[in-house]
């Protein structure tokens, strides 16, 4: 059988969040859109499972906050603690999602006429004016642009002379569970950070979040893969979640952990080399970040924003693709701002969770006063939100504490 061959403006490789955001705002354009994935829809994947304000405020920007924000679970309190004492209950606006029910959300709005291709992209033959998609099966694309949002997946990048800087190997790991209260019918919050309370812990923090009907809760450490501390935690997680936080369960009563845990580990890394005509990388295609520090969807999302709103229309309104305009979108100051951003948060809350020393260890205390402050100051301000007590008593007795 003959490969087929189709004509194209952009190729979008890879549907994650990256490319179905890209499809969705490119595909709303009168270009001819191509998106290629392996899969359908987007599998059960441990990533993003919660939005911030300043994510929201993207989403919007892009036009993507419909298609998301109806399937998400929203929260507008946040309590905060620490050594079992809450430290503060602070109003805020976040939403729960997983990461493949939000693919799949923004996924389902990508535009009609884009045509979505089930398949892998074997190789690229990259130009100044067009580029060569060949798929596994031996389809061929003829594009103008061709968008790299394939996350981990190294191998074509590779072919391409791409090349790959580790800035941080086994950075950090994240562990995301469902957890659910033994003693009454649900928890006395809406979400909670609980801080890590020693810098021998290796632990920045357990944050727990409202998803649908039940309690998400992302456990955000500083351990190797190989650490046998995380196979204690797969074999009994309420026990070894109560020796890493003894003062957990005083605050928020007995719980027990779902056996679904699954755990990610994140390497830092860069890539470079990434100046080639015709091909433009985005996402974790082309730099990581850290889950603890929470600014990876920033980051993709104005990787994404910046190449769909303000580069590609640049682009396409004159002839070729060669390497000088590819070269600008690297070199757009709010994504540099972005992943700058996303890197130095990443460092600063590993030490600022891990590292000794006196400076380091005068930080952590001026993070717990500091916030212990404003928590008083807030309740003290009789905010409407913020009721010293709760059903359980949990407030009040917790407030008790806090005042001795």
């Amino acid at each position: 059988m003959e490969a087929t061959a189709r004509q194209a403006d952009i190729v979008i490789v890879g549907a994650g969040l990256a490319g179905s955001s890209a499809a969705v705002m490119l595909g709303r354009t009168d270009h001819e859109i191509v998106l290629v994935d392996p899969h359908p829809g987007c599998r059960p994947d441990f990533r993003c499972e919660k939005f911030d304000p300043s994510q929201i405020r993207l989403l919007r920007r892009m036009g993507l906050a419909g298609l998301v924000l109806p399937l998400a679970t929203r929260s507008r309190e946040l309590w905060v603690a620490r050594f079992g004492r809450l430290i503060d209950r602070m109003p805020v606006d976040q939403y729960g999602i997983l990461y493949q029910d939000l693919v799949n959300a923004v996924r389902a709005g990508v535009p009609d006429q884009v045509a979505q291709l089930s398949g892998t992209v074997a190789a690229i033959e990259p130009g100044d004016n067009r580029q060569i998609v060949t798929l596994l099966n031996g389809d061929r694309i003829d594009a103008r642009l061709v968008v790299l949002a394939n996350g981990l997946n190294w191998a074509l990048r590779r072919s391409l002379g791409i090349t790959c800087e580790m800035l941080s190997p086994a950075h950090s790991t994240t562990i995301g569970f469902d957890i659910a209260p033994l003693d009454r019918s649900r928890f006395p919050f809406e979400s909670l950070t609980y801080y890590g309370e020693h810098p021998g812990d290796r632990t920045a923090y357990l944050t727990l979040f409202r998803l649908g009907q039940g309690m998400r809760a992302n456990l955000m450490t500083y351990r190797a893969a190989d650490d046998p501390w995380l196979r204690d935690f797969r074999d009994d997680p309420e026990a070894t979640l109560q020796r890493l936080m003894p003062g957990l369960a005083a605050l928020i009563g007995r719980f027990s952990i779902a056996p679904s845990i699954r755990v990610r580990p994140a390497d830092l890394y860069a890539a470079g080399h990434v100046e080639r005509p015709g091909i433009v990388l985005v996402g974790d295609a082309f730099a990581t970040s850290c889950p603890a520090a929470g600014t990876g969807t920033n980051k993709v999302l104005t990787d994404v924003e910046r190449l769909c709103a303000v580069h590609v229309p640049r682009w396409l309104a004159t002839p070729g693709m060669d390497q000088r305009k590819i070269a600008s979108f690297y070199a757009d100051p709010e994504k540099q701002a972005a992943d700058l951003h996303s890197l130095h948060a990443a460092y600063e809350l590993k030490s600022l969770s891990i590292a000794e020393g006196l400076i380091w260890r005068m930080r952590r205390a001026g993070r717990f006063w500091g916030r212990l402050l404003k928590g008083l100051l807030r309740r003290s301000l009789a905010w409407p939100g913020a009721s010293p007590t709760t059903a359980d008593g949990i407030g009040q007795g917790d407030a008790a504490r806090l005042r001795k």
